[in-house]
């Protein structure tokens, strides 16, 4: 399957590698909306299996730091050095609140499908995210969440899928947040293109999730659910 202009991946090692909704897909879209370049150096923060951080890799050649909590990197090492990155993708075991780096280290900080498990917190960017990047750097984030926001409890059709952690949000939801930040500028915040295809991608995986979310899509019907970006600079 190719994305991009340079990255291929094996249809089986992409469904075998995949977390969620096909992370590459959706970086695909959002990388189209920034300037990355090979002089950047890149978090790719919640990289999962470090697809995201080997897409980055190959399109930008940009200098990538692959950071995760649930995914050992030895194990996201050894898929980077398949590909030829293994001086290129520096692998991180990091807890989002506890970042391992220096201020102002980063030119961008990317996230896709992982920031809404912690960046729903009012606080969380200027705190954790903003300190990170360089003056004028790019904040990059898509997350999994909703056409419109549950003003009335959550759907009936939904309720057997729904967990209280989701942390699925609207569009207006996320951009109220990231405005509370004295610290960004918001370039964007859009409904995702890839919305469908992703999901659709992540619903052929053998992953148990995968086939527990079969269900929870048939009954949302293309009704609820969104994918969402978030593009903002740090002034």
């Amino acid at each position: 399957m190719k994305f991009g202009r340079n990255t291929n991946f094996d249809k089986d090692f992409l469904l075998k590698n995949m977390m969620g909704p096909n992370c590459v897909r959706i970086a695909e879209e959002l990388t189209q909306k920034i300037q990355l370049s090979s002089e950047m150096r890149i978090l790719d923060l919640g990289c999962g299996t470090g697809l995201t951080s080997i897409f980055l890799a190959k399109e930008f050649g940009a200098q990538v730091f692959a950071a995760d909590l649930w995914i050992k990197p030895t194990e996201n090492y050894e898929r980077f050095k398949k590909f030829g990155f293994e001086n290129q993708i520096i692998p991180i075991h990091a807890e989002a609140h506890e970042l391992p780096f220096a201020h102002h280290y980063f030119d961008a900080i990317i996230s896709i499908d992982a920031y809404y498990y912690f960046g729903a917190e009012p606080d969380y960017l200027d705190k954790h995210i903003v300190p990170l990047i360089k003056k004028h750097g790019l904040i990059a984030v898509s997350v999994p969440g909703l056409q419109k926001d549950f003003s009335q409890g959550v759907p009936d059709a939904l309720k057997p899928y729904w967990q209280e952690n989701m942390n699925f949000y609207s569009r207006n939801w996320w951009k109220d947040l990231w405005e509370l930040s004295p610290n960004i500028v918001i370039e964007q915040c859009f409904s995702h293109q890839c919305h469908k295809e992703a999901w659709k991608d992540w619903l052929e995986c053998d992953n148990p999730y995968a086939k527990t979310d079969v269900k929870m899509m048939e009954a949302e019907n293309g009704n609820y659910f969104d994918t969402i970006g978030l593009i903002a600079a740090v002034k």
